[in-house]
């Protein structure tokens, strides 16, 4: 044990040993655990009350929620406390939870060992099993769990009905089962077999009955604790399926330094028809911030925060805020200029604003940077003038202003060139991909990232992406290799790039750069990579080519067999906006390998039109259930050759 001063009078005892060495020297011990869910909730929170005035009480919400239960049964779970991995969402959607009991449940199941009791449940839950009882006391026990033993409390319940155990000795059952004590359960063991049969349970069903609590030993979860955390999971899904755009908003800035995970949430706000823009001067605050006008529209949207522009100190960022809040919005950049007098608003800062789109409300980006000397030079003269007490150089004129500062003309900035900006001063494509145009293009030809854990044993793949970043290092054999992580719109990965392909390759890979990569998938350590055999630039002018030798590369038998496959799903030519809406939302949430087709069926003429969307989906046959329900009464099929 150590000692440690502490930095006022008393000293504070640091202790190294483990649970049960504290325990027997008479201490406690208590573990504090620190949800940074619980500051998601309370920013979410903040923003509904600015934004409508309403104060929420989320301790007291209804726990029957139509809303919130479909969001659960629906799998949308991204941002759910403790609900929000793949095999957990699996699992909802089939379970489809219907009150708040279902929620502690998956919560205490979804972790290794009892995860395999997982199924039992839901076939509990939908009656698709029966139930058998040991004996007839455990039938009010484990009734609400579908005859299977999910809590320690329940341990505790029948050791005290069917043992006549006093709650002490109960909970040194428990004690012996949570922590997984060998002599105390040994000893239990003993207690409990002979209290059951004391009470007149013949001994062979009193061993099974032990039998059965026996494993409990491995996975015993505490439901009061599960309840704690279900509780969390309930308030942070009501938010999102009741205020889903702050609630988008307030988990994005709770992410904000990690670039991957605001990635994977911004396709989520898209796959919930949210748009999320870059910075813009008059709608954004430090952080990401909700665009209260917007909510009223089809597509609400959500703003990066200034303070997340890189380059930019918060000093300038309340400045900037303070006199909107104070005198309105900025409407020129000769208004913004002489407005913000901040120290800090220098070349850099000025600059940065400007390639993250923060200003593009005052003038094309290229032409606005074009001109930053005269920008900067306009701002100093404000600066001086006020200084020095004269009146402002706007005061009774605006005719005379865009003659004091006129910009000279620049050729617009291209898209590339925008995105790359974003990239480098957010941190991630904000507006666009750059390889989102190429991905429709090169459908069946490359895999996504995303897929490639799929591909592990499958020969040779290609996929396609921007060069993020590369890491030349030597060899024990003093040649020279890469390690570049390379990402398309959904996901990243690292690539591998061997000595002899490096050196025909090391030119492409260069941050920025479009590439295709034909190689082997490799999960060595648990971690999916790919190893280059072939590099090649992706650009408008390669692309037929690249697309010719790809067909013709024999990269996977399994893949081309699933490319000749595509999903047909059938819908009236009068579909509505909202049918829509729900389509999308489930492509963006379920991407694969399957193209999507739509028929539509024009019920008057009997005729049928065929439309090859944007999409290409995973497909099973929970997803075409899922799907089916979307359109019903209409069908969703496989076809075998796409045309």
């Amino acid at each position: 044990m150590q000692y440690a001063s502490g930095t006022g009078e008393r000293e504070v005892v640091v202790s190294q040993y483990s649970l049960h060495p504290v325990e027997d020297l008479g201490l406690l011990k208590i573990d504090f655990l620190g949800l940074k869910n619980l500051t998601i909730m309370e920013t979410a929170r903040d923003i509904i009350l600015k934004i409508h005035g309403i104060t929420l009480d989320l301790d007291h919400l209804p726990l029957n929620d139509k809303k919130t239960f479909v969001l659960f049964q629906e799998g949308s779970t991204t941002g759910v406390f403790q609900l929000e991995s793949s095999g957990m969402k699996r699992y909802l959607k089939q379970l489809k939870p219907t009150n708040i009991n279902d929620i502690i449940a998956m919560i205490s199941l979804y972790r290794p060992g009892p995860m395999e009791l997982i199924p039992d449940y839901i076939a509990g839950k939908h009656k698709k099993k029966k139930i058998h009882y040991l004996a007839p006391a455990l039938k009010p026990i484990l009734e609400e769990t579908y005859g299977i033993a999910v809590y320690q409390e329940q341990v505790m319940q029948i050791a005290r009905v069917l043992a006549g155990f006093s709650y002490a000795e109960a909970d040194m059952l428990r004690k012996a089962v949570g922590k997984k004590i060998k002599k105390l359960l040994d000893e239990q063991k003993f207690k409990l077999m002979e209290g059951m049969v004391n009470n007149g349970i013949d001994p062979v069903t009193a061993e099974q009955i032990w039998q059965f609590i026996e494993p409990f030993a491995r996975y015993g979860f505490n439901r009061a604790h599960a309840t704690g955390y279900a509780m969390i999971a309930y308030q942070t899904a009501w938010l999102k399926s009741h205020y889903p755009v702050e609630f988008m908003a307030s988990i994005l800035t709770s992410d904000q330094g990690d670039t991957d995970r605001i990635a994977f949430l911004v396709d989520e706000c898209k796959a919930m028809s949210i748009e999320v823009l870059p910075p813009d001067i008059n709608e954004s605050f430090s952080t990401f911030t909700v665009v209260a006008e917007s909510l009223t529209e089809s597509s609400p949207r959500i703003r990066f925060g200034l303070a997340a522009i890189k380059n930019i100190g918060n000093a300038v960022v309340k400045d900037i805020i303070h006199e909107r809040k104070a005198n309105g919005p900025y409407k020129t950049i000769e208004n913004f200029l002489e407005r913000v007098k901040s120290k800090d608003l220098n070349k850099k800062t000025l600059e940065s604003l400007i390639k993250s789109g923060a200003l593009d409300a005052f003038g094309e980006r290229n032409e606005l940077l074009s001109n930053i000397e005269t920008l900067l030079s306009f701002s100093r003269e404000v600066t001086k003038s006020t200084a020095l007490g004269q009146s402002s150089l706007f005061e009774s004129s605006s005719v005379m202003l865009p003659h004091y500062l006129k910009l000279r003309p620049a050729k617009p900035s291209e898209k590339k060139e925008r995105l790359s900006w974003e990239k480098e001063l957010l941190g991630l494509y904000v507006t666009e991909h750059p390889f989102t145009q190429f991905e429709t293009k090169l459908s069946g030809n490359v895999l996504r990232i995303a897929d490639l854990p799929e591909y592990k044993e499958r020969g040779s793949v290609a996929i396609g992406g921007v060069v993020a970043s590369a890491k030349r290092v030597v060899t024990r054999s003093g040649e020279s290799m890469c390690f570049a992580n390379i990402e398309d719109s959904r996901g990243h990965v690292e690539a591998i790039v061997f000595p002899g392909t490096f050196e025909k390759t090391r030119h492409l890979l260069v941050p920025g750069i479009m590439v295709i990569i034909v190689g082997k998938v490799s999960d060595k350590d648990g971690e999916i990579k790919i190893i280059a055999d072939e590099i090649a630039e992706l650009t408008d002018e390669t692309l037929p080519t690249i697309k010719s030798e790809l067909s013709k590369k024999h990269l996977s038998s399994a893949r081309e067999k699933e490319n000749q496959k595509s999903v047909a799903i059938e819908i009236s030519t009068t579909f509505s906006q909202e049918l829509s809406q729900k389509l999308r939302s489930f492509f963006f949430r379920y991407p694969g390998r399957f193209q999507v087709y739509l028929k539509l069926l024009d019920e008057k003429s009997a005729t049928t039109k065929r439309i090859r969307t944007r999409y290409r989906i995973d497909f099973n046959e929970a997803i075409q259930k899922q799907i089916e329900e979307i359109v019903h009464p209409f069908r969703v099929h496989i076809e075998e050759k796409t045309v």
